[in-house]
């Protein structure tokens, strides 16, 4: 009898052997350069209309943006603001192809702000903008500009201090802008939304001393979720690591609800990105390395599936389906070791599975942006030390 079950246990393994073997590495695809378009000092990200690609950011202390085509030919060009500074930070494309671009600008001659503005002190070096000689970007600026190019409409909301927009998220009942700004104490996370008009509404300051706001999603039911890092207690929720990355839900009273904070013990983390779906991508650094973290969170801030991957950090999330970072080394599921870093967009299934992989050449330095269009399909936005470049996925 014992024979006889050996016998059909060999035979089962022999007739299907795949059974038994360790799952094949993924193989790593180059991804293709599609066209360049400027320099990272003057390049602040990219988004698509239609089949054009607008590059926004600042040239000479101004802010611009600007069309070119999928072979890097310019369209048009067109600076947003006269103001003697200003910077476009943040821009998002709504249903009919107009470019909503977010951004700071001084305060108009004359305007007294809410309140007196302090000199910001920035414990945990958050990105605020440096004083201008037009004095300090109080201003956050959103700018509506057409398909063709043309400036259809500027509106500003003065704040008590300088601020700088991380991300903006727009849906058919409005737009939503976050970003930091400069408090007595150090700095804070800003929440605004403005109408389809451009009107803003009251700006919600998120924390006091060290927290960020990186990343906006707007959902149906009319709440937020904003997503960055804190190293101070939020709505009664303390630091558990150095700085944590924070999950936020914003009511649509504009009242916080929910905060939901990931840490590492002697470490910090924070989210850099977060998608319609909410998977978010992020940086964790401690215990002497770096890493880029990919999780999915369902509506209720619980997490489905994560993942960790050697990196310089920072990660760009889109969809439920892809995340970009700088690759520092070997990942499982790939067939993937690189020597210096290097970008690497992964692609998952609806489960949270590795699927695909595709990387950037070596020298790209940094990622900013990862974009899904319908006419020009998955872009990938990487720069190196003096050019930004736009990448496509060679058909698979």
């Amino acid at each position: 009898m014992k024979r006889l079950l050996s016998f059909a246990l060999i035979a089962a393994f022999l007739i299907n052997p795949a059974a038994h073997a360790v799952p094949k590495k993924i193989a790593v695809k180059p991804l293709q350069l599609l066209t360049t378009v400027g320099t990272p000092d003057e390049v602040s990200g990219v988004v698509v209309s239609g089949k054009n690609i607008i590059v926004y950011g600042s040239k000479a202390a101004k802010a611009y943006a600007r069309a070119v085509d999928t072979t890097g030919k310019e369209l048009w060009n067109l600076s947003l603001d006269q103001s003697a500074a200003s910077i476009a930070t943040a821009a998002a494309v709504d249903s009919v192809g107009d470019i909503w671009i977010a951004g700071a600008t001084p305060l108009a001659l004359g305007l007294t702000p809410p309140s007196p503005a302090p000199t910001p002190v920035n414990p945990d070096n958050a990105s605020v903008p440096p004083n201008s000689a037009a004095g300090n970007l109080q201003a956050v600026t959103l700018w509506k500009v057409t398909a063709a190019g043309v400036l259809s409409g500027t509106t500003t909301l003065p704040t008590s201090s300088v601020v700088f927009p991380t991300s903006i998220s727009l849906d058919r009942n409005g737009v939503s802008v976050v970003g930091i700004v400069g408090t007595p104490r150090g700095s804070a996370g800003f929440f605004v939304n403005a109408d389809r008009t451009g009107l803003f509404g009251k700006l919600l300051q998120i924390g006091a001393v060290s927290t960020t706001a990186d990343a906006v999603v707007r959902h149906t039911d009319g709440s937020f979720t904003v997503a960055g890092s804190s190293s101070e207690t939020l709505a009664g929720k303390k630091v558990a690591g150095v700085t944590d990355g924070v999950l936020i839900k914003i009511s649509k009273a504009l009242k916080i609800t929910n905060v939901v904070r990931s840490s590492a013990v002697r470490g910090k983390r924070i989210w850099n990105s977060a998608s319609s779906t909410l998977l978010l991508g992020g940086e964790v650094v401690a215990g002497g390395k770096t890493e880029t973290a990919i999780t999915k969170f369902s509506s209720t801030f619980a997490p489905t599936w994560t993942y960790r991957f050697p990196s310089t950090g920072p990660a760009i999330t889109i969809g439920s389906t892809h995340a970009l970072f700088i690759s520092t080394g070997a990942t499982p599921q790939l067939n993937w070791n690189p020597r210096v870093a290097t970008p690497l967009l992964v692609s998952f299934d609806a489960k949270g599975a590795v699927v695909a992989a595709d990387s950037g050449p070596v020298g790209q330095k940094e990622v900013l942006g990862a974009l899904l269009s319908k006419e020009l399909g998955l872009l990938v936005v990487t720069s190196s030390a003096d050019t930004v470049s736009i990448f496509t996925l060679i058909p698979r």
